[in-house]
């Protein structure tokens, strides 16, 4: 997976990066991936096949209507490896390997997405307009994933995962959404992470964080 640079990306998230709204503050950011392997990608996706397999061998034991029986088809199991490969070069800290991919994985359409983006940003599309004018905030995303991964081609799916596995969760959270969009014929995946935070949540830890680190600093000077 090689990390790829698309200016109509680049200004969506230079808007989207920071957009306050007094209490809370809502923020997105768009990343595009190559799903050719370099370096460890090979290693990590044999054993993401492996664990897969493993998973399918155990289920079909004990049900034969398995949720996961899309895994079934090999392509299907390359698509979610790609996905998790993405996770992981976005997060290159995090141990994504023994986690159930497949629970947290959903497959989306175009009007669904659409649905939540149109709910939950509602804020950020009208601030989109007032702050540059012309076509909504909507219909330059669109227009910028169109340009990188071809949407009429794309396979588009939602990451849901419990909040202990969620890399994404930020302090004072008050909803966030991540989707990826993946063109099998190019290769590339597009990621779509968008939350809100509570301002007052994060600026109380953030004072919390500042007290703890000057009370280490007043232990430090003590002679023990």
């Amino acid at each position: 997976m090689k990390f790829l640079e698309y200016t109509p990306l680049d200004r969506l998230n230079d808007f989207l990066s920071h957009v306050n709204f007094g209490e809370r503050t809502i923020k997105g950011c768009l990343e595009a991936y190559s799903c050719k392997h370099t370096g460890t990608d090979k290693k990590l996706s044999l054993s993401l096949e492996h664990e897969i397999l493993d998973y399918l061998g155990k289920s079909s034991d004990t049900d034969s209507s398995s949720p996961a029986d899309y895994l079934l088809s090999r392509s299907s199991r390359k698509t979610l490896i790609y996905l998790v490969l993405t996770l992981y070069h976005m997060y290159p800290d995090y141990d994504f390997s023994l986690m159930r991919a497949h629970q947290f994985f959903t497959e989306e359409s175009w009007d669904s997405f659409k649905q939540i983006f149109d709910t939950y940003m509602f804020e950020a599309s009208k601030e989109w307009v007032e702050t540059n004018g012309g076509n909504s905030l909507l219909e330059v995303l669109y227009k910028a994933l169109d340009e990188v991964v071809r949407l009429s081609e794309c396979e588009i799916y939602s990451y849901n995962p419990d909040c202990h596995v969620d890399p994404f969760l930020e302090k004072g959270s008050i909803w966030s959404f991540n989707f990826f969009f993946y063109n099998r014929k190019l290769k590339c995946v597009v990621s779509f992470r968008f939350c809100c935070v509570s301002n007052l949540v994060a600026d109380a830890f953030l004072v919390d964080d500042m007290s703890y680190n000057d009370d280490g600093e007043i232990f430090d000077d003590m002679d023990m």
